[in-house]
């Protein structure tokens, strides 16, 4: 019970925490709506072109807080001692880092349903009640790959410098997985670069659900993000391990 009341009083404090920073959930929330507004609406030329981005411009604005939240945030705590005190307190260190992943879940679900309200109001998407329940369950569940990028790099950067990293890192990511062009557009040699993003395998099992995928095998896409997981939660352990020496 104890355990229970540390993850939910940590998770809400650090909820609390990002929404007390609009300089962090203004262009996160904002950056994938005018995106969308622009390419899905202003520029939209049928009514699936509007329900294909849709889904890219999710994808991409789920990205950004699990990158964002867990990179700038974790850098920022290890260069101020935080999370040297963390470490030595009773407090379990998992419940900061499901306490990050909770807040990220929780502002990349307000852009989902941002996105999802501006689509049918505006662009009049219209999907079944299970497709918009199911796309909007994948586009949570899809964040964990990112939360844990955001989480390696925070323990390897410096506060300054994770910023800046993560746009490296985040912008070029989105744009080689078609999240901002569609992928079928770009050279093959974009193609082959995408097969090894995760960002890539996540877009195309939120397309999935609506039938604007590439047709290859869902099982492809969902062992390659367990498989990049691992080796994600691999390398962490890794790094936390240098880190606490």
């Amino acid at each position: 019970m104890l355990n229970r009341a540390i993850y939910f009083k940590e998770s809400r404090y650090d909820l609390l925490s990002l929404w007390r920073t609009p300089a962090f959930f203004l262009p996160a929330m904002l950056f994938p709506l005018v995106f969308y507004v622009f390419f899905g609406i202003v520029f939209n030329f049928s009514a699936a072109q509007g329900e294909y981005m849709l889904v890219s411009y999710a994808c991409f604005g789920m990205m950004g807080p699990a990158l964002f939240n867990y990179a700038t945030a974790v850098a920022s705590d290890r260069a101020h001692g935080w999370l040297t005190l963390k470490r030595v307190s009773p407090m379990p260190l998992s419940a900061y880092v499901v306490a990050k992943f909770f807040s990220s879940l929780v502002f990349a679900a307000c852009i989902a349903l941002l996105l999802f309200i501006t689509a049918a109001v505006f662009a009049g998407v219209q999907l079944w009640l299970w497709q918009w329940t199911l796309l909007f369950i994948v586009l949570l569940i899809g964040t964990l790959p990112f939360a844990l990028i955001g989480l390696f790099m925070g323990l390897c950067l410096s506060d300054k410098a994770a910023p800046a990293v993560v746009n490296l890192v985040y912008l070029p990511m989105a744009f080689l997985s078609g999240l901002w062009v569609p992928i079928q557009f770009l050279p093959d040699t974009v193609s082959y670069i995408a097969y090894a993003l995760p960002s890539y395998h996540y877009a195309q099992l939120a397309h999935a659900v609506i039938g604007t995928s590439l047709g290859q095998s869902l099982w492809l896409h969902l062992l390659y993000l367990v498989a990049f997981c691992g080796a994600m939660l691999a390398v962490i352990y890794w790094r936390y391990q240098r880190l606490s020496r």
